[in-house]
């Protein structure tokens, strides 16, 4: 990390399909191995299974079930005067997306349906409906910052 710089982000490129750079980064985080033409064959089934079962447009299903995923607060940890204390924070519109993708994919992973495509379609779906893996990981992080609360004051 520089000292001075600003750090510069890279954008992403709109995926081909659908023309969203929400869909480029579940690719991106599907993808192991770089072999990202499988990553792509992976996430565009889920997303047409994803189409099949709701009846709506697959990349609305997938931003609204990211937008139900997203955390409000999470909790760091802050050392002052010999103790470490769990602070809550706002999560930063980036960091929050990139978590929701991220929880997404982790927890399709370790769904016990056969093929990733119906792993990550089950998720997404369940994601919109405020269940699965995922939607649990938010709460449990909203639950943590809100006990954790009294030690706000440690924000920096």
């Amino acid at each position: 990390m520089p000292r001075r710089a600003e750090i510069q982000t890279r954008g992403l490129d709109a995926d081909p399909i659908y023309g969203s750079k929400l869909v480029t980064q579940v690719i991106n985080r599907v993808m192991t191995r770089g072999k990202k033409s499988t990553a792509e064959h992976i996430v565009y089934s889920a997303l047409d299974k994803v189409g099949e079962k709701t009846g709506k447009p697959p990349v609305e299903v997938l931003e609204q079930a990211v937008k139900t995923v997203t955390p409000v607060l999470e909790v760091r940890s802050r050392r002052v005067g010999g103790a470490n204390y769990q602070v809550p924070v706002e999560v930063p519109q980036r960091r929050a997306r990139t978590l929701a993708v991220r929880w997404l994919v982790t927890f399709a992973r370790d769904r016990r349906e056969k093929h990733m495509d119906d792993k990550l379609a089950n998720e997404i779906l369940d994601a919109l409906n405020q269940q699965g893996g995922a939607y649990k990981r938010k709460d449990d992080l909203y639950r943590m910052a809100q006990a954790n609360k009294a030690f706000a004051h440690y924000r920096w």
